[in-house]
């Protein structure tokens, strides 16, 4: 390992970066290297420019991966090499915006019905009535489970928090269903390698084994399973802030485009085309406007409630010498 290479990783490191993402930047950065045969601390801003349109033009990488080794490349040149460059010497290319896919609660029933093994089975109903990350669902423990407050506590989350989830009867009878059948001790979903979870990338090759069992025309993954979580709980009225806390987003805007994906309040608006030939009522005719006096009154509700007794205010504030026909104040 080189000079530089030990010092970016540890500099990663010092910043608390998870290390997936160590991994990802240490990637890019290497890649980057080997393309110009040369160590990254010889090479300028333009390099760096040429190389982000090689990886457009040429290797067809998406705009989410381009964007991560421009992060990459950032860290390297303006934390480890303390390069005087501003954010704004490496440009990004703009993500497409694009909808999650959703499955109905028919297709997300479907879908499990093909899940064999009882292990994955738990674990992706984890995933779907507690809107955990893949991650998060792999990494609980048989303690993270409060089945007293019907609390699911993840432990070290995306960002380095912890966070609860909600736990439904339904998804405590799965888990305790699993756990009577294999008794795990520690990690509630364990490896076949001692002290060891479940790993993700097994998680979701057994979704994907599941989604073309089942034969559904929508792409299931994981993270599906997230979305439909947030979604059908928006479809059944919960509040939005609410679901942003059960999901672990720190800004409102991120859960906000669930509401872009709910059919329920897509399919509630009329269209303009469906007014063509309606019959409308006719508008009632306009009421002619009190010359003076407002009438105030208040409800009483009960059977021993006093009569109401309406009070007459004349619009000048001087009930007691002016009549409603000769106030100088004129009408609405």
């Amino acid at each position: 390992m080189t000079p530089l290479r030990q010092r970016f990783t540890e500099d990663m490191q010092l910043r608390g970066l998870a290390p997936t993402t160590q991994r990802s930047y240490t990637h890019y950065v290497a890649d980057f290297a080997k393309f110009y045969h040369t160590s990254p601390e010889h090479l300028d801003l333009e390099a760096v420019r040429q190389y982000e349109l090689y990886l457009l033009h040429e290797k067809k990488l998406s705009p989410e991966s381009i964007g991560t080794f421009v992060s990459a490349v950032r860290f390297l040149y303006q934390v480890t090499l303390e390069m005087p460059w501003d954010k704004e010497s490496f440009p990004r290319i703009k993500r497409p915006h694009r909808l999650p896919v959703v499955l109905s609660a028919g297709e997300v029933e479907q879908f499990f019905q093909h899940v064999p093994s009882l292990k994955y089975r738990a674990a992706m109903m984890t995933c779907y009535g507690a809107g955990l990350r893949v991650s998060e669902a792999v990494a609980l423990r048989v303690s993270d489970i409060d089945s007293q407050r019907m609390l699911l506590r993840v432990q070290q989350g995306k960002g380095q928090k912890d966070r609860y989830a909600m736990l439904s009867p339904r998804l405590l009878a799965v888990l305790r269903t699993w756990w009577r059948a294999a008794r795990p001790d520690s990690w509630l979903f364990p490896s076949w390698r001692p002290e060891h979870h479940l790993t993700a990338a097994s998680l979701q090759s057994a979704c994907l084994d599941a989604w073309k069992q089942s034969g559904l025309t929508k792409r299931v993954t994981l993270h599906t399973l997230r979305h439909c979580f947030a979604t059908h709980l928006l479809e059944n009225g919960t509040d939005i802030r609410v679901i942003q806390v059960l999901l672990g987003h720190s800004r409102i805007d991120t859960t906000a485009r669930y509401a872009a994906v709910t059919p329920q309040l897509i399919g509630r608006t009329i269209s303009p085309l469906d007014r063509f030939g309606a019959t409308h009522r006719p508008a009632p005719p306009p009421v002619a406007p009190c010359p003076g006096p407002l009438l105030s009154w208040l409800t009483f509700f009960g059977n021993t409630a006093p009569p109401i007794v309406p009070r007459i205010h004349c619009r000048c504030r001087n009930s007691a010498s002016c009549a409603p026909s000769k106030c100088a104040v004129p009408p609405p």
